[in-house]
């Protein structure tokens, strides 16, 4: 079954990849400003928004999935969750990518003896049984998570909010398979392989993908641009979407081919 997308502006194809628990409704007005200068296409992952489950709920099922609703060759932009299916996407069909940026994003979201620029796997490990145990209030401190340690946290927790409820919640196998795919996947060998021009765009108050990650990332490919954006935390695209926009726009022009 095909995944849901919508598809505005005009210019240099630009696929927008969301996050854990969220649709692509959440882009918001950072989507918006992007479509001035690019044919956006946003897509929901399988069991979020608007699309449906999938069988595979692998890391490379659901990046197949996507690549089915991309345009033949784009931009490629992930967000958290949405960092891994890009990454995933390039390192198996590098034509399909012709630039590769990450917001929030990591080639491992969980700590390991060599990778401590990340989320412990205590603390990720008792977020896990909480959402098995209630799946609402586990989501709604996720959100707060998101917003936390950023500028105007509280409004932000509620424009997230408010922009989630849009669509329908994602289904329980969706959240399941995502968390799997963070607690498990490792795509540092990919980012290290990764040919296409690359940046990772991080909040410099983010408490889920420390801001530390960008040097870690940069020491596996030194050809990876990082930013980090000051006042911001897992959240960037909507709590600063003009400095985000502006950021994105630039890399990926400078580096278009079409």
């Amino acid at each position: 079954m095909s995944l849901y997308s919508e598809t505005f502006g005009q210019g240099p194809d630009l696929l927008l990849v969301h996050g854990w628990s969220m649709h692509s409704g959440v882009w918001g007005e950072f989507a918006q400003l992007l479509a001035w200068d690019f044919r956006v296409t946003a897509v929901d992952l399988p069991g979020h928004g608007y699309s449906p489950s999938i069988a595979d709920t692998t890391l490379a099922g659901w990046a197949e999935a996507v690549l089915a609703a991309a345009p033949p060759r784009a931009h490629w932009l992930g967000w958290s969750l949405g960092a891994h299916i890009a990454l995933q996407a390039a390192a198996v069909h590098p034509e399909r990518v012709e630039c590769l940026q990450t917001i929030g994003g990591t080639p491992c979201f969980v700590q390991r003896p060599d990778w401590p620029a990340a989320m412990a796997r205590d603390v990720f490990e008792a977020f896990s049984r909480e959402v098995e145990r209630d799946g609402a209030a586990a989501l709604s401190r996720f959100l707060g998570l998101q917003a936390q340690g950023g500028a105007r946290a509280r409004p932000l927790l509620k424009q997230v909010q408010e922009l989630l409820q849009q669509r329908p919640a994602t289904a329980p196998v969706a959240l399941r398979a995502g968390l799997d795919i963070l607690r498990t996947a490792d795509l540092r060998p990919a980012l290290a392989r990764l040919e296409c021009p690359v940046m990772a765009l991080l909040g410099a108050s983010d408490g889920l993908v420390p801001a530390a990650m960008g040097e870690a990332a940069r020491r596996l490919n030194p050809a990876l641009r990082v930013e980090v954006l000051p006042g911001a935390a897992h959240l960037p695209f909507l709590s600063h979407p003009r400095e985000c926009a502006a950021l994105v726009a630039d890399f990926l022009l400078a580096h278009d081919q079409t």
